[in-house]
């Protein structure tokens, strides 16, 4: 009886643990303190393209869309559509910070248009 309950402690304990790790890496979890703190952070399953990405950026939080296409050596992510939920949030926001964030979502996705939603539109298409 001593053995197995020094057993099922130390299976609890094993569990404990893998829960703790599990929630200190999970990456929805630092999404939304990136998001308090008003961080960057970039949350994508570059793996799975059903899966939206989003990003957080100056306490502004983005949402992309991914399609899937061909391009001349494969099938890849080719056309994306980025917007946030909350348009106030992008007050102070300027064409550079909507490089910036163009420019990280070109390192996981190279070949991909990337499209944005109104207002953002309008102020990308005055370049």
């Amino acid at each position: 009886m001593v053995h197995i309950l020094r057993l099922l402690i130390i299976i609890i304990i094993i569990y404990v643990f893998y829960k703790i790790l599990r929630y200190l890496f999970d990456p929805k979890r630092k999404l939304d303190e990136a998001y308090e703190k008003e961080q960057y952070y970039f949350y994508d399953d570059i793996k799975n393209v059903r899966k939206n990405f989003f990003i957080t950026y100056k306490g502004a939080i983005f949402e992309g869309e991914k399609y899937l296409g061909t391009t001349d050596q494969a099938f890849e992510v080719v056309s994306i559509f980025v917007w946030t939920k909350d348009p106030a949030k992008l007050q102070g926001f300027t064409k550079e910070d909507f490089r910036f964030l163009q420019n990280e979502i070109k390192m996981n996705y190279p070949s991909a248009k990337i499209s944005w939603k109104s207002p953002i539109e309008q102020l990308m298409k005055e370049e």
